[in-house]
């Protein structure tokens, strides 16, 4: 008897992809073959597909080791018994870097290969999200800003076909953009080695607003949003808009939201950026946000612009079709 018969497709899918093969090969296995009994592509399954049912902690692989699906998705017999806890966890943590970079390399690989016809454009999305954990795990420490403890992981991901093109693992109280800068370097380097003179834009949030992205965008030539901390400088230069802003709320009682755009340059900046503030007023309060752009669509933001539903729909249109131009 078994409560997880809804892998057997996902298993199947997976034999036609060739997902945790690809996986399982990439991984660089030291033991003895003469003294192993579960091989890394048995445990890699084990564990990939525990995941995706729910089973986030090692423990539980010491009864599902004995689960007859787990058995067939991982071993593809019922006879074989699979690998216990302490197994998995000799597993995982017996994997190199150079392991991890040759895996890196199979997801580039397996992005690239999901594009029948060469793209002239992709939209890639960097960002982190918090993972919290309650034990003593390598590399687990307490994020401020979340309030736990945890792990940390970033993914570049394409918002053409919402693929996770490159993981990265960061340790919980990480800044969003260490090393993010290595990351966009190399994936620009595979994605224009295949598909030469594509056109990339990079979108992210004020994390990785630092000047070692911006500088890097701009040598490799891609379009980028990245967002930016509010400073008195740019609360100076949008503070007469968020006023106006403020009393068109108190007279109609309609959430209100103004956008404007200047030249500006941070001390650590080589050259000004151009920047555009947001600022909203709602019910809740007063909402300013900051976006650093080199986009071509940018010029045509609207200084003063009051943004109900029908003139926010007219200004995404216009901004969109300057941006294909």
């Amino acid at each position: 008897m078994t409560s997880d018969a809804g892998l057997l497709p996902i298993r199947g899918f997976d034999e036609t992809l060739g997902f945790t093969q690809q996986f399982a090969d990439a991984l660089h296995d030291p033991r003895d073959a003469r003294f192993t009994r579960h091989s890394f592509r048995q445990m890699t399954r084990s564990r990939i597909f525990g995941i995706l049912a729910d089973y986030e902690d090692q423990n539980d692989h010491d009864w599902l080791r004995d689960d007859p699906v787990f058995r067939i998705i991982a071993a593809g017999s019922l006879e074989v018994e699979l690998a216990s806890q302490p197994t998995h966890s000799q597993f995982e943590n017996a994997i190199d870097i150079p392991s991890l970079r040759r895996l890196q390399e199979v997801l580039i690989d397996q992005f690239i290969d999901a594009f029948e016809e060469p793209p002239a454009r992709l939209t890639l999305d960097i960002d982190t999200f918090d993972d919290p954990a309650h034990g003593q795990q390598q590399l687990v420490l307490f994020h401020g800003h979340y309030g736990q403890h945890q792990y940390q992981p970033r993914v570049i991901t394409c918002a053409e076909n919402d693929m996770v093109v490159m993981p990265c693992l960061l340790y919980g109280s990480a800044p969003a953009a260490l090393g993010a800068a290595d990351d966009i370097v190399h994936l620009v380097g595979r994605l224009r080695e295949a598909w030469p003179g594509i056109d990339l834009e990079l979108r992210a949030d004020s994390g990785f607003g630092v000047p070692e992205m911006f500088d890097k965008c701009e040598r490799l030539g891609l379009w980028y949003s990245i967002g930016f901390g509010m400073n008195p400088v740019l609360g100076r230069n949008s503070q007469d808009l968020l006023d106006e802003a403020v009393a068109a709320f108190d007279d109609t009682g309609e959430t209100q939201r103004r956008f404007t755009s200047f030249e500006y340059q941070s001390r650590s900046w080589p050259h000004p950026r151009r920047t555009i503030v947001k600022c909203e007023v709602n019910t809740i309060g007063t909402n300013r946000r900051a976006v650093v752009t080199n986009r071509p669509g940018e010029a045509c933001c609207p200084a003063r612009r009051t943004t109900n539903t029908s003139t926010e729909v007219k200004a995404r249109t216009a901004i969109k079709s300057s941006s294909v131009v």
